[in-house]
């Protein structure tokens, strides 16, 4: 489903998201509070986008303009925990359907690596399949092909691969229990299991032999669950119509003893011998599917992605961490603004008395170096590129965060988050110029060529150079996570053809404004510093600084980078908004508290360590996202870690140029208000 493609389908009810996640978002964003309420105290219709709309089924007898028959099952691209590789569906020499009917994917599917394409599997609504045969392969020992497309399956269920399914834009689910007894949903099931010695290896308990073997699933049971409406509702008859609201698989290994008539209530699993066929050895793998339609009316269409959602590990522990986190960060906030305005409300009060000239005191503390705290410092022009393009990268997560809040980036909209982002990145250059270029100005900078090339160039080339390069390794491998050379073609148009003369337009305007105006006048002789204690020396100071930001972040990073690596899915937008306008405000706080200490101290140096200071937590999320990879993922393999790493770098950086843009204009505000309430001789 193209998101590029805005055909909105009119209908009577407004729900177009899973309730649990519309109840996430109402509590957790005020606009989405809002848009609630108006859509409940006014008569309005909706609209659905792309994807989201609910889609009729009816037998094929009754097949009509408001109905169809043909329900398609899409297969996905196919990955694993244990690499950071994913290969399309053909690359394991299983059944093929009409690829040329695939359909067109978005921009951020491409780069997430997404390839959808139709399944083999014919399924027609309220028709029930039993043991059809969906296609057979061959093999024969000692030719090469088939010894190449043995080892490639082989190696496919020995790294756990997992299918990828996709039926009325639902994931087909693999639903079994847990240990504690609740049951979850998968949205992948394995292609097989191998199974060691000792009997462990397989999830299906089935009589496997304990020896080393591979159990490819070549039989799956499909289970769709329907909803159905009545005729005022949909315009086709009660019963023999329906919404489909679930699609649960169930895979199995069978080893048909008559191939040419496959029996799918046996029990005996289809193994492979570790060890490669012998020459002239002939094996067939037949692949076969059941389906069962069955038919639900106390679930609506509407709350269809419930079951998945509830179903995630950890959600109760999710709530009640973020609830935590919440509570003491914004206790803390609340003392360090406490603290400040307690202590900056005395200085200022002893800075502003009007005494006579001989009880006048003697100036101290932060006022000492009015005289120099605007200095321009080194490197002038390396900041304020860096300003530009943090502000791009805050402006375009602070958009893209709100439309998810609205329901507009749902899992059920695939790609669209991606999409959303890159499209709002190179779309926000003119912000990104203008910043750099005034802060440049300010800085007594005249190049201003240099500038604006910089800032459409620096941060967003550093971006694409990493993703590049792990494309080449994505190449080498023959992944589907390669993005094609037409679409690097594509966003480097979106750089060169749409950011960079933004960023020109927005960088030409910040020129031809007046330089700021500073509160007080900069001495032509620099002040010496005194020495510095260890805990206002520059480093500490920095190194201290992203602690508390990176606290009110940690948890939620868990489940992002689940989401990223380990195939869970993420929805929780509401309460990641949230903890994005926490981060905001620690980064500020934590920035001007430790500026005032240092100024205090008599030390000016304040432009870069505000920057480095709140930007000091991409640090500790690099540390973080280290410590993921060695405790939580199984990957070995050098490829993939290099793309783990890689990856990670990229958002490492921008997450640098997000936290330490706010931070320093924070400080900014900060420095220019203290110093613009004091009199100055």
């Amino acid at each position: 489903m193209n998101l590029t493609e805005y055909s909105f389908l009119v209908v009577k009810t407004p729900r177009m998201i899973p309730s649990r996640s519309r109840f996430t978002m109402a509590l957790s964003s005020p606009v989405a509070l809002v848009i609630l309420l108006l859509n409940t105290l006014t008569i309005c219709k909706a609209f659905y986008l792309p994807g989201l709309a609910p889609v009729n089924y009816c037998r094929k007898s009754d097949v009509s303009s408001t109905c169809k028959s043909d329900v398609i099952l899409y297969v996905n691209r196919l990955n694993t925990e244990e690499s950071n590789l994913p290969f399309e569906y053909h690359h394991f020499d299983f059944c093929l359907g009409k690829e040329e009917n695939s359909p067109v994917e978005n921009l951020g599917q491409v780069v997430f690596g997404e390839r959808i394409r139709p399944g083999p599997y014919q399924i027609q609504f309220l028709d029930d399949v039993e043991c059809k045969v969906a296609c057979r392969k061959n093999y024969t020992g000692g030719d090469a092909d088939s010894d190449r497309r043995m080892m490639v399956l082989k190696k496919g269920i020995s790294l756990n691969y997992q299918h990828h399914w996709i039926v009325d834009n639902m994931p087909v689910t693999w639903c079994y229990q847990l240990e504690t007894g609740k049951q979850y949903c998968s949205i992948g099931f394995p292609m097989g299991c191998l199974v060691r010695p000792d009997g462990d290896g397989c999830p299906i308990n089935l009589p496997y032999k304990r020896t080393l073997h591979y159990y490819p699933f070549n039989h799956v049971d499909l289970e769709i669950t329907y909803h159905s409406g009545a005729r005022e509702d949909w315009g086709i008859g009660f019963g023999s119509s329906g919404r489909i609201i679930s699609v649960k698989v169930t895979p199995k290994s069978l080893s048909h003893a008559d191939p040419s008539k496959p029996n799918c209530l046996g029990t005996e699993p289809l193994a492979i011998p570790e060890s490669s066929l012998k020459n002239g050895v002939f094996l067939e793998i037949v692949y076969t599917y059941s389906v069962k339609f069955v038919l639900n009316n106390s679930v609506k269409w509407s709350s269809r992605w419930d079951y998945i959602l509830e179903s995630m590990p950890h959600t109760n522990i999710q709530w009640f961490s973020i609830l935590n986190s919440l509570v003491i960060v914004l206790f803390l906030s609340g003392m360090v603004a406490m603290i400040m305005l307690r202590t900056l409300h005395k200085d200022i009060a002893r800075y502003n008395q009007m005494d006579s000239g001989e009880d006048a005191q003697e100036e101290f503390g932060w006022k000492l170096v009015h005289g120099d705290v605007f200095r321009p410092p080194r490197k002038g022009m390396l900041l304020s590129v860096f300003l530009g393009s943090g502000v791009q990268v805050l402006a375009m997560s602070m958009v893209t965060l709100a439309f998810a809040c609205l329901g507009f980036l749902s899992p059920a909209n695939r790609g669209a988050l991606m999409t959303c982002s890159m499209v709002l990145f190179v779309s926000l250059g003119t912000p990104a110029g203008y910043v750099s270029a005034r802060i440049y100005k300010s800085f007594g900078g005249v190049k201003w060529k240099s500038n604006v090339i910089l800032t459409s160039l620096v941060c967003p080339g550093v971006v694409f150079s990493l993703f590049f390069v792990m494309n080449l390794v994505l190449w080498g491998e023959s992944s589907s996570g390669a993005v094609p050379f037409s679409t690097l073609i594509a966003l480097l148009a979106l750089w060169f053809g749409v950011s960079v003369p933004l960023t020109f337009v927005g960088a030409y305007f910040g020129f031809r404004k007046r330089s700021l105006e500073h509160p007080v006048r900069t001495n032509q002789i620099p002040r010496q510093i005194p020495d510095q204690s260890i805990y206002t020396q520059p480093i500490p100071g920095i190194v201290m600084g992203g602690v508390l930001p990176f606290g009110c972040i940690f948890i939620q990073l868990f489940f992002i980078l689940s989401s990223l690596w380990s195939n869970q899915m993420y929805y929780m937008f509401g309460f990641l908004f949230l903890v994005f306008l926490i981060l905001v405000i620690t980064c500020s706080e934590t920035t001007i508290l430790l500026c005032y200490f240092h100024l205090c101290a008599e030390d000016y140096h304040w432009w870069w360590r505000s920057f480095l200071t709140s930007g000091f937590t991409a640090v500790y999320l690099f540390i973080y996202c280290c410590h993921y990879f060695f405790t939580k993922l199984s990957i070995k393999d050098s490829a993939s870690t290099f793309l783990y790493f890689g990856y990670t770098a990229i958002m490492v950086f921008l997450f640098f140029l997000l936290t330490g843009t706010i931070g320093f204009f924070a400080c900014f505000w900060f420095i220019r208000k203290i110093y613009s309430v004091v009199k100055v001789d």
